[in-house]
């Protein structure tokens, strides 16, 4: 059974750093893809950073971009993202997300098959 299991979130003022942590167990290492998505309400969840098997680096949302990165800890299976230069839009739910191996676009949301409960960010201004 795979298990996603969010942590780091929390309340930070404009231009503070988080690192959000994704602890996976269960999850095959042939999986493709690994990726942070987040979620204000009433909106559609977004992709922030996406790892994907093969490629040579990241992709990340253009709004983060030289703000966050991803860190992925292979031997302990986790997934870290490294937030920094915070903004108030950057408040949140955010969510980590697996999928099966050879499940498809890692770009394409419905691509991921497991998904963390999440952790809220707040950034105030």
């Amino acid at each position: 059974q795979v298990q996603l299991a969010e942590s780091g979130g929390g309340s930070v003022q404009a231009g503070g750093s988080l690192t959000l942590s994704c602890a996976a167990s269960g999850l095959s290492s042939r999986s493709q893809c690994m990726a942070w998505f987040r979620q204000v309400a009433e909106k559609e969840r977004e992709a922030v950073a996406i790892i994907s098997r093969g490629d040579i680096r990241p992709f990340y949302a253009e709004s983060v971009e030289g703000r966050f990165t991803l860190r992925q800890d292979i031997a302990a299976n986790t997934l870290h993202l490294l937030m920094t230069n915070l903004k108030p839009e950057d408040t949140a739910m955010y969510y980590c997300a697996a999928a099966r191996p050879a499940a498809g676009s890692c770009h394409d949301m419905t691509t991921y098959t497991f998904w963390g409960q999440g952790t809220q960010v707040t950034v105030s201004s």
